[in-house]
Protein backbone atom coordinates (compact mmCIF):
# COMPACT_ATOMS: atom_id res chain seq x y z
CA UNK A 1 0.00 0.00 0.00
CA UNK A 2 1.50 3.21 -0.71
CA UNK A 3 1.54 6.46 1.53
CA UNK A 4 1.73 9.99 0.54
CA UNK A 5 3.15 13.04 2.08
CA UNK A 6 1.69 16.49 0.82
CA UNK A 7 1.62 19.57 0.88
CA UNK A 8 -1.61 21.53 0.32
CA UNK A 9 -1.93 25.31 -0.18
CA UNK A 10 -4.52 26.96 1.90
CA UNK A 11 -6.85 30.05 0.57
CA UNK A 12 -4.84 31.97 3.29
CA UNK A 13 -1.61 31.22 1.11
CA UNK A 14 -0.73 29.07 4.62
CA UNK A 15 1.20 25.44 3.58
CA UNK A 16 -0.46 22.68 5.26
CA UNK A 17 1.39 19.44 5.13
CA UNK A 18 0.23 15.57 6.27
CA UNK A 19 -0.18 12.04 5.45
CA UNK A 20 -2.75 10.04 3.38
CA UNK A 21 -3.18 6.27 1.60
CA UNK A 22 -5.80 7.98 -0.42
CA UNK A 23 -4.53 11.28 -1.78
CA UNK A 24 -7.04 12.71 -3.89
CA UNK A 25 -9.66 11.58 -1.17
CA UNK A 26 -7.68 12.89 1.77
CA UNK A 27 -8.15 16.91 -0.58
CA UNK A 28 -11.54 15.71 -0.70
CA UNK A 29 -11.88 15.49 2.91
CA UNK A 30 -9.73 18.50 3.22
CA UNK A 31 -12.18 20.59 1.29
CA UNK A 32 -15.27 19.36 2.28
CA UNK A 33 -14.27 20.75 5.71
CA UNK A 34 -13.97 16.91 7.06
CA UNK A 35 -10.30 16.87 6.69
CA UNK A 36 -7.65 18.63 9.62
CA UNK A 37 -8.60 21.06 11.75
CA UNK A 38 -6.37 23.34 10.50
CA UNK A 39 -7.66 23.49 7.48
CA UNK A 40 -11.19 23.65 8.05
CA UNK A 41 -11.23 27.73 8.19
CA UNK A 42 -8.73 27.92 5.29
CA UNK A 43 -10.40 26.35 2.36
CA UNK A 44 -10.44 26.00 -0.43
CA UNK A 45 -7.07 23.89 -0.19
CA UNK A 46 -4.92 22.74 -3.42
CA UNK A 47 -2.50 20.57 -4.17
CA UNK A 48 0.65 21.77 -4.58
CA UNK A 49 3.40 18.90 -3.66
CA UNK A 50 3.34 14.91 -2.90
CA UNK A 51 5.75 12.31 -2.22
CA UNK A 52 5.36 8.51 -2.37
CA UNK A 53 6.59 5.87 0.72
CA UNK A 54 6.15 2.55 1.23
CA UNK A 55 4.82 2.34 4.38
CA UNK A 56 3.44 4.91 6.95
CA UNK A 57 6.36 4.73 9.09
CA UNK A 58 8.52 6.51 6.64
CA UNK A 59 5.93 9.37 5.26
CA UNK A 60 5.44 10.23 8.95
CA UNK A 61 9.37 10.49 9.70
CA UNK A 62 9.28 12.90 6.12
CA UNK A 63 6.00 14.29 7.16
CA UNK A 64 7.73 15.71 10.35
CA UNK A 65 10.78 16.55 8.39
CA UNK A 66 8.58 18.88 6.36
CA UNK A 67 6.72 20.22 8.80
CA UNK A 68 10.11 21.57 10.60
CA UNK A 69 11.19 23.43 7.49
CA UNK A 70 10.64 27.37 7.46
CA UNK A 71 7.42 28.23 5.10
CA UNK A 72 10.58 29.55 2.90
CA UNK A 73 12.14 26.44 2.49
CA UNK A 74 8.77 24.63 1.74
CA UNK A 75 8.33 26.48 -1.20
CA UNK A 76 11.72 25.79 -2.63
CA UNK A 77 10.83 22.04 -2.10
CA UNK A 78 7.91 22.91 -4.13
CA UNK A 79 9.37 24.91 -6.90
CA UNK A 80 12.20 21.99 -7.07
CA UNK A 81 9.48 19.16 -7.53
CA UNK A 82 8.06 21.53 -10.50
CA UNK A 83 11.47 22.41 -11.87
CA UNK A 84 11.83 18.71 -11.81
CA UNK A 85 9.16 18.02 -13.65
CA UNK A 86 9.53 20.18 -16.52
CA UNK A 87 12.74 18.82 -17.16
CA UNK A 88 11.81 15.65 -17.39
CA UNK A 89 8.80 16.79 -19.44
CA UNK A 90 11.41 18.80 -22.17
CA UNK A 91 13.74 15.52 -22.13
CA UNK A 92 10.98 13.24 -23.20
CA UNK A 93 9.91 15.39 -26.36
Amino acid sequence: MKNFVYIVSCADKSLYTGTAIDLKQRIKKHNQGQGAKYTRTRRPVRLVYFEVYDNLISARKRENQIKSLRKADKILLINSKRRNKKKKTITNK
